[in-house]
């Protein structure tokens, strides 16, 4: 099978270095597999994502030198795909309905073990039959993971965790939690369940994204294996910090790829202050 990735960039805001490195690597890697690299919009966020974020999005790529295949996969207008892979997880008695608030979750007991901000299962009682409009949907990761079929397990090609990893029931529970798969804002189209989806039916051979992703590669798993979807390779690159060590956010203007090429840098430029 060719080689296929894809760069899957959010139009909330200016892309910035760590997005450069991220698109340019998935490139480079594509390129030396002899494949594709491809790019996808993930703007199911209706409430953040703006047109000119997307329109400056293909300019600075274009500017950088990132040229990828075909037509662009823009999240939102594939909505269909997403609330079908959740359909299939219902009719299985995966999910329950959750109107839980932000302040609800915060103010409840956290279950004991689990890792600090994670969903405390105020609403796992409660079954679809239950659902008002409006509500989020969750993934009860339990189930989820009793009923997923084996080998839970993936592949990493990055340096930081190169090698087998396979999936740890307890822990994953523990530190993820029962995930929200569709909320009133964005519909069915909430990153888990959007990504694998979107990887599946884009044929993505090799997954290319920051380290901070890592974690989730698991819980991707679980999904696969429920959908029945093939599990790319993944490669989860560095990350590119400021002079504290944090990573760059989007809210670091002064580091926004169309900031530089403002003040007359050269994509040259931009890959030799990323390490490229």
């Amino acid at each position: 099978m060719m080689y296929r990735t894809r760069f899957a960039p959010s139009p909330t805001g200016l892309l910035h270095l760590g997005h450069a490195f991220s698109a340019l690597t998935a490139q480079a890697r594509a390129e030396a597999g002899g494949g594709t690299a491809l790019l996808r919009i993930e703007d199911t966020d209706r409430a953040r994502c703006r047109p000119e974020y997307e329109a400056a999005i293909y300019d600075d790529l274009a500017w950088l030198g990132f040229r990828w295949e075909g037509s662009v996969r823009r999240q939102s207008d594939h909505l269909a795909d997403y609330q079908a892979a959740l359909d299939r997880l219902i009719a299985m008695g995966l999910c329950y309905p959750c109107g839980c608030t932000r302040a609800d979750i915060a103010a409840a007991a956290p279950q004991e073990g689990a890792a600090p901000g994670v969903y405390p299962g105020t609403c796992r009682h409660r079954t679809m039959d239950g659902y008002r409009p409006g509500e989020a949907i969750r993934l009860n990761l339990a189930k989820a993971l009793a009923k997923a079929p084996g080998p839970l397990a993936f592949d990493e090609t990055g340096a930081a965790h190169a090698g087998r990893h396979s999936v740890d029931p307890d822990r994953l529970i523990a530190e993820t939690g029962d995930i929200v798969l569709s909320r009133k804002d964005i519909g069915p189209g909430a990153y888990h369940l959007a990504v694998v989806v979107d990887d599946a039916l884009q044929g993505i051979t090799d997954v290319v994204r920051g380290e901070d992703l890592f974690d989730a590669s698991y819980l991707h798993v679980v999904l696969q294996a429920l959908l029945d979807l093939s599990t790319p390779l993944y490669h989860h690159h560095r990350l590119i910090r400021d002079e504290a060590g944090k990573r760059l956010a989007k809210r670091d203007d002064a580091r926004a790829i169309a900031t530089y090429r403002a003040e007359g840098a050269t994509p040259g430029d931009i890959r030799r202050m990323i390490g490229l």
